[in-house]
């Protein structure tokens, strides 16, 4: 019998929709925040490029207007009106807690422009390090319980209302009642071979929430960075950041030819997917490789900018911006997700709400405008918060929860099976994708589900099936979403 402990609210990830949901609630609430592991092991604390605000409520409609288009229309417009009205709000709470944002010489705060954004509108913070600067600041704010080593392994779930969860704590099982659960678990990052993401995104809470029969949606529309540096031993491979194209920086073939205006007249300043499948598409048709050249910018100038990614590469040998880096694209950010209401509420389960990369608010559609990502996060987890404190939520009863998975999380063939997945995803449902690739890999998810298999590789692949389903069932490409004519050629990297 696992060991019971009472909240009046948990929150499931230690990022920042999960730290500034924690933010906006009370103190005199009993809430508590739990990660898989050490709370900067998340995405947010990779993120490089910064957080996108509204530069005042006449740049809101070009904003909304910037990330509609990125999204290839599939937004929801009432979303995306509240991202950027609210990002203002947001931008001035962040100053007035103390978040140090860059700023020129005279205190006034730098903007910078990303691939897709009409101008100047992106806040960063150490340069090239928003996401760290932003993770640590609202850790060192933090004034909730926060727990480590604590995965989330089933969500207690009865009668069309949530009750908790449970999870392996420091090994042990624990059952973990809330009157209010929110899920701010991130993206899917580890089913792709090549990703930029945490180590610890991989998908379960998605995993549980198909077994549930929560709604996820859009999960089709999965990014992929355009600019990754791939060739490292590690899962979680190297982003070169988009403000690196913002600020100037060109893509190039191996002969130095910058062939992205074959494919569109914005050429490195073009939406995520475009300059994704360009790259794809060019070293398939040429056989050549690809770089990131940085040779325009000015040293000093530039080792200010962005320092994280001149240390980084100065340890395997590079030395930016003299020398170009070798990119490719790799999965990066999941446009999809779990489905929700505005303030983050899941239809049809009473106290259970999303924040974050793990929802799907409707706000980036098809595709994601860069630094968007970090602002829903604030957005709607401030919108969660709110909604927790005006529901009033209330334990009534104590359910009987019989079964548990705690001596079944692995079997010993799971770490191949996962391997041979995250392969699979990549080969078949990634840049560009066809139908007869999307069937093997579903019969590849079909196959291992019928196996001995741990409870965790089971829940990544009930999330891989669900990517897999509506790939297969939105037959045109859109956005992220790319498919493939079936008479041309066929194959991935």
């Amino acid at each position: 019998m696992s060991e019971i402990k009472k909240y009046d609210v948990l929150i499931i990830g230690a990022g920042l929709a999960g730290l500034y949901t924690a933010a906006n609630l009370p103190a005199n609430l009993n809430a508590l925040i739990v990660c898989k592991d050490v709370p900067w092991e998340c995405n947010t604390f990779y993120a490089q490029g910064g957080i996108v605000t509204a530069l005042d409520e006449e740049d809101v409609p070009f904003h909304i207007q910037d990330t509609i288009n990125a999204g290839a229309r599939h937004n929801k417009l009432k979303a995306v009106e509240v991202l950027s009205k609210e990002s203002i709000e947001i931008r001035e709470d962040f100053l007035k807690r103390g978040m140090p944002f860059d700023v020129d010489e005279n205190g006034n705060l730098l903007y910078t422009k990303e691939a897709a954004h009409s101008t100047n509108r992106i806040l960063h913070a150490g340069g090239d390090a928003t996401g760290r600067y932003m993770h640590k600041f609202l850790m060192e704010q933090n004034y909730h319980k926060l727990q480590r080593n604590t995965l989330v392994y089933d969500l207690l779930i009865e009668n069309g209302r949530c009750y908790g969860a449970r999870a392996m704590v420091n090994y042990k099982p624990v059952t973990i009642q809330a009157s209010s659960t929110v899920i701010a678990s991130g993206g899917i990052g580890s089913l792709y071979k090549y990703n930029t993401n945490s180590r610890t995104v991989s998908a379960d809470i998605h995993g549980i929430c198909v077994e549930k029969g929560i709604a996820l949606k859009d999960m089709e529309f999965m990014q992929f960075h355009p600019t990754v540096f791939v060739k490292t031993p590690f899962a979680r491979k190297l982003l070169l950041t988009e403000a690196l194209r913002g600020e100037g920086a060109h893509i190039v073939d191996e002969d130095g030819y910058r062939f992205l205006f074959e494919y569109d007249k914005r050429g490195e300043l073009a939406s995520r997917d475009i300059v994704s499948r360009a790259i794809f598409l060019y070293k398939r048709k040429t056989g050549k490789k690809v770089y990131l050249d940085f040779s325009m910018f000015d040293e000093k100038w530039f080792h200010k900018r962005f320092p994280n990614i001149t240390k980084t590469f100065a340890k395997i040998g590079y030395n930016l911006p003299k020398d170009r880096v070798e990119i490719s694209p790799a999965f990066h950010y999941a446009n999809g997700g779990i489905e929700c209401d505005l303030y983050g509420r899941i239809p049809g389960v009473k106290g259970l709400y999303v924040a974050g990369e793990a929802a799907c608010t409707g706000v980036h559609g098809a595709n994601r405008l860069a630094s968007n990502s970090l602002l829903e996060g604030a957005v709607f987890a401030k919108r969660v918060a709110t909604a927790i404190l005006n529901d009033k939520n209330c334990l009534v009863g104590h359910p009987k929860f019989d079964k548990d998975y705690d001596t079944q999380l692995h079997e010993e063939n799971d770490k191949a099976y996962k391997h041979k997945l995250r392969e699979i995803m990549w080969k078949d449902v990634g840049i560009v994708r066809n139908k007869q690739g999307l069937l093997e890999a579903k019969n590849f998810i079909y196959d291992t589900k019928n196996k001995k298999i741990g409870r965790l590789l089971e829940l990544r692949l009930n999330t891989a099936a669900a990517i897999v389903n509506a790939a297969l069932n939105r037959k045109e490409s859109l956005g992220s979403h790319y498919i493939e004519d079936e008479t041309q050629n066929k194959g991935n990297e």
